[in-house]
């Protein structure tokens, strides 16, 4: 029989439900009741020759935000799954990563008005007669602005994590699901954390050509901010732009203060460390939750005893599995490879369909001088992301440590840095153009800035991941060792935010040449400023809807960007797999 002391028995605290919990409940209705007002909008009636016009009165500006916040939340859902499920087969399996990771190169080069221009009339095709078609074509448009720089960071935290907690998972006998669940989806949720908010701030930057879809001579405006803003441009509005400006930096403060910054509180407990920081990450509304007895009653009432009872259910199962039952568990084990074989060789004969298609439009229509010309235009867009790349590399990273290394200076940087990644470039046309105008700077050299205006913020992001993920151990044994300065950079800073900095760096100069499309051709009520490059030749013939040039002038940017990526990136990722493990 066991007896504790009076003075050493910690009296154990009933908690009960309290206004918290009323609190929580009423945000959990709430966003489901807005949720359901705002979709109720996407599967209405809808015809391609009687489009609905876009207000620019500022009362319709709540209910565009409100649309175009679920569509962001929408892709980013399904950017997350893919992210998972796509990231980690590359991480584990070489044959998969063998052919992931070079698709995936190309698909992020591919511009978001590529992707339109296949999409829509698909999706039309899907929901006839619903807006959902087209809904759902700006939903996927979207999805791929903020799909590759996660699955590029969650990969490479894959690949990167240390040797020793691999070991253990292994000695522990984890099961896969064990193993991503306990390992390896916490030891990349820093990273997974902030590229979320970049990926986000990137859906962001393509919110107006994914609203406002003007490509094969279709001219298609779905309610939000972007198709809003798209028509204040167009009839050079000045009012309209500027409260569409406040309304996405008032979305933008919200999502930081409701999502990110709580996330960011709640992932501080997955650094792999041994002595904790004195410095935490805070967030009110994460210290708020925590108050709140509804999340226990979940976990006691259903979700545990819902486990539980799946555990009995397969021990019982297990139990009543016999030695005959195996060649039947191999044959379905054989059926189920089949069938995914034969998906897979019908999505590669649909692929070569389309590019024996693709390649007879082109052939017939496109000259070996406009081939010729189209890598001219694509190497001038190339020195510009090269620039953009370094100039950013340059000044970001020592600004990303520094936020990094002072948690109250994160608290407060961290929401100018989602604005100013989340600015979508259109809306600072107002400003640029006539800035451009007024300066008589070439729109050649100014497009420069407009690049990195969307995509240096990708290097910046993954510079402050990295710094935060050092763990405070080895901060407190560099400090013991007395280094400092360029010592201090060389032997602990720099070797941990490699990783990070070349995964920042690939998906930067990847979005930078779709970013491109968007920088090299500004337009501002009826001043039109085009630069010399790729970006701004597939504005234009997309525009037009000239299908060859846009399967060409894609296939240009693609090839650019596989070369670079293969040549550079690759290279770089696989020194940093080899060299910078935190072991």
């Amino acid at each position: 029989m066991k007896s504790t002391a009076t003075q050493l028995g910690v009296p154990e605290i009933e908690r009960t439900f309290s206004w918290v919990d009323v609190v929580v409940l009423l945000g959990v209705f709430g966003l489901l009741w807005t949720i359901l007002h705002f979709g109720r909008g996407m599967v209405i009636h809808f015809d391609e020759n009687q489009s609905p016009a876009i207000s620019t009165d500022i009362r319709t500006i709540p209910y565009y935000a409100g649309r175009t916040v679920l569509r962001m939340w929408i892709a980013f859902v399904f950017s997350l799954l893919f992210t998972f499920a796509v990231g980690y087969a590359a991480a584990k399996n070489r044959v998969a990563r063998a052919v992931i990771l070079p698709a995936l190169d190309i698909l992020q080069s591919v511009p978001v008005l590529g992707f339109l221009s296949i999409t829509v009339t698909g999706f039309m095709a899907l929901f006839p007669g619903s807006l959902l078609g087209v809904e759902c074509a700006s939903i996927f448009a979207i999805f791929t602005g903020q799909v590759w720089n996660m699955t590029f960071g969650f990969y490479h935290s894959l690949v990167t994590i240390p040797k020793d907690l691999q070991e253990a998972a292994i000695n522990f006998r984890l099961s896969r699901w064990q193993r991503f669940g306990t390992l390896e989806v916490p030891s990349s949720m820093h990273s997974l954390i902030w590229n979320s908010m970049m990926s986000f701030g990137g859906g962001w930057f393509f919110v107006a050509q994914s609203e406002a879809i003007t490509v094969l001579n279709k001219n298609i405006k779905l309610p939000g901010l972007g198709s809003y803003m798209a028509t204040a441009v167009e009839k050079g509005d000045n009012t309209a732009a500027i409260w569409a400006i406040v309304a996405m930096l008032a979305v933008i403060i919200a999502s930081d203060q409701l999502i990110w910054r709580p996330l960011l509180a709640w992932a501080d407990k997955f650094k792999m460390e041994l002595t904790e920081s004195g410095d935490a990450p805070q967030s009110w509304l994460y210290t708020f939750l925590r108050r709140a007895y509804l999340f226990d009653w979940v976990e006691e009432k259903i979700s545990r005893p819902l486990s539980d009872a799946f555990i009995r259910l397969k021990k019982r199962f297990g139990s009543l599995e016999v030695i005959t039952a195996r060649p039947t568990k191999a044959a379905g084990r054989w059926i189920s490879r089949l069938l995914l074989g034969v998906i897979i060789l019908w999505l590669i004969y649909q692929m070569i369909l389309g590019a024996v298609a693709a390649i007879d439009s082109v052939y017939n229509h496109v000259t070996w001088q406009q081939f010729f010309r189209l890598c001219f235009l694509g190497s001038l867009t190339m020195g510009r992301v090269a620039v953009m790349t370094i100039l950013a590399t340059l000044i970001w990273t020592p600004v990303g440590v520094w936020i990094a290394a002072k948690p109250s200076v994160a608290r407060f940087a961290q929401p100018f840095a989602q604005i100013a990644a989340s600015f979508p470039v259109n809306m600072t046309f107002p400003f640029v153009v006539g800035f451009f105008v007024a300066t008589h700077i070439s729109i050649n050299w100014g497009s420069i800035l407009l690049i990195a205006m969307g995509t240096q913020w990708y290097i910046l992001f993954n510079v402050i991941a990295g710094a935060m993920a050092i763990p405070n151990d080895l901060k407190e044994a560099a400090t013991t060792y007395g280094l400092h300065g360029w010592s201090r950079w060389r032997t602990l800073i720099l070797p941990a935010i490699f990783p990070f900095w070349v995964t920042g760096a690939c998906t930067a100069a990847g979005g930078a040449w779709n970013a491109s499309i968007v920088a090299e051709l500004a337009t501002w009520g009826n001043t039109t400023l085009t630069a010399d490059g790729l970006g701004a030749y597939i504005a234009e013939v997309t525009q037009k809807g000239d299908t060859p040039m846009i399967i060409c002038s894609i296939a240009v940017m693609c090839i650019f960007v596989v070369i670079t990526n293969k040549l550079l990136w690759r290279r770089l990722y696989d020194y940093a797999e080899k060299r910078f493990h935190l072991d």
